[in-house]
C-alpha cells in the first residue's frame, strides 16, 4: 500500500500572513491538530501544530493584557524544518518515520507542492484495514520453525476447511529458530482450525482453548 491510497487530499492550510488567532479558529472549527503553511503557488513552507499555538497564546489569566499576541502572523511560530513524504512512498516506510522522529503528521509533497497529509490517526485506520480487525472473524497465532514454506503450509490447512484468510502478520519469536504467524480468519468458530493445526504439529499460542489438543 502506498501513501496516495491513504492520505487526505483535502488539506486545511494557512498562509504565512495568517494570524495566530485565525489558526486557532481553524483548529477548533475543523477539529484538527496540524496546519501546513503554503505560499501563493501551493509550495509547503512551514507547519503549525496545536502545541505551537498553545505555547504562543497568552494565558487565559492574562488574555486581555496580551491580545496583541494573537494577532502575530503564524510565520513567527511555524516550523520550517519539516519532514515530508511523497505520494508513492510505502505506508510502512512512513510509519517508520513517525516512530523514529516522533511526529504527529507528515505533509505529502510532489514537486515541492503540498498534495496531501497523513496523521497518526490515518496510520492507525490503515493498520486496522490491513489486519482486517474491523471485520467479523477470529485471530489465530501459531509458532512455527523459521524455515521457508511454513506460511504456505499453515495456510493450506486453513484452506482445507474452506475458511477465508483476511490477513496474515509475521513477527519474530524470542527464539531466533522460530517465528510467529498471526492469521485473521473469517470465521467466528475457529475450534476445528485449531484442532487441525495442532494435529499437524503446530504450536497454537492463541486462542488457547481448554480441551482442544492434538
Amino acid at each position: 500500500m502506498i501513501v496516495e491510497q491513504v492520505m487526505k487530499t483535502s488539506v486545511i492550510t494557512l498562509r504565512a500572513t495568517n494570524t495566530i488567532a485565525e489558526a486557532l479558529q481553524l483548529l477548533r472549527h475543523h477539529r484538527i491538530r496540524h496546519l501546513p503553511v503554503i505560499d501563493e503557488e501551493g509550495h509547503l513552507i512551514g507547519l503549525v501544530t496545536d502545541r505551537d499555538l498553545r505555547d504562543a497564546s497568552p494565558s487565559i489569566f492574562h488574555l486581555h493584557q496580551h491580545l496583541e499576541d494573537l494577532q502575530k502572523p503564524v510565520s513567527t511560530i511555524m516550523k520550517t524544518d519539516i519532514i515530508v513524504g511523497h505520494p508513492l512512498d510505502f505506508v510502512e516506510e512512513v510509519a517508520a518515520l513517525f516512530y523514529e522522529h516522533r511526529i504527529g503528521c507528515l505533509p505529502i509533497v510532489n514537486g515541492g507542492k503540498l498534495v496531501g497529509i497523513i496523521t497518526e490517526t490515518d496510520l492507525l485506520h490503515t493498520l486496522i484495514q490491513l489486519t482486517g480487525a474491523h471485520q467479523p472473524g477470529s485471530q489465530i497465532e501459531i509458532k512455527v520453525p523459521n524455515e521457508a514454506g511454513m506460511l504456505s503450509k499453515a495456510a493450506s490447512i486453513i484452506s482445507n476447511r474452506h475458511v477465508n484468510i483476511a490477513s496474515v502478520l509475521l513477527y519474530p519469536d524470542s527464539d531466533p529458530n522460530y517465528k510467529i504467524l498471526v492469521f485473521r480468519v473469517q470465521t467466528m468458530n475457529p475450534i476445528n482450525l485449531i484442532h487441525d493445526l495442532k494435529k499437524a504439529g503446530y504450536t497454537v499460542l492463541w486462542p488457547n482453548l481448554p480441551g482442544v489438543t492434538s
